[in-house]
């Protein structure tokens, strides 16, 4: 089985996660502006990005990127997650309804934190990659 983290962070903390999850389900990590491969290769998948403006997803890298795989995700075992620093998960929920309409199916429950991940969000991340795995 082969499983992919890819994801993108401006502070790090959304990178943090990004380990952690990767760590839990055996992945090989990407950010967004280092994967070169297909998503398609790929049995599994997490995809990582921050709340960045007006809750919206990162728009100058992830937001192109993953409306330009989001058709080749259908049928395969997908997680999300973030950080945020205001708000209260607006983006994710968001986020999770247009996979949800592009037929996208999501192991688990999304996981998020505000600002750095704390040791409790770490150990959500990596539970959520072991979900990813199973």
């Amino acid at each position: 089985m082969k499983i992919a983290v890819i994801y993108w962070s401006g502070t790090g903390n959304t990178e943090a996660m990004a380990s952690a999850v990767a760590e839990g389900a055996g992945a090989e990590l990407y950010s967004v502006s280092q994967f070169s491969g297909d998503v398609t290769e790929y049995d599994r998948l997490a995809f990582g990005c921050p709340a960045m403006g007006a809750e919206n997803l990162e728009e100058g890298e992830f937001e192109p990127f993953f409306e330009g795989i989001e058709s080749k995700l259908s049928g395969k075992k997908v997680a999300l997650f973030g950080s945020y620093g205001w708000g209260d998960g607006e983006w994710m929920r968001t986020w999770e309804e247009d996979c949800g309409a592009a037929g996208i199916n999501r192991v688990s429950d999304s996981v998020i934190c505000c600002e750095a991940p704390d040791d409790e969000a770490l150990a959500a991340c990596r539970a959520l990659g072991r979900k990813l795995a199973e």
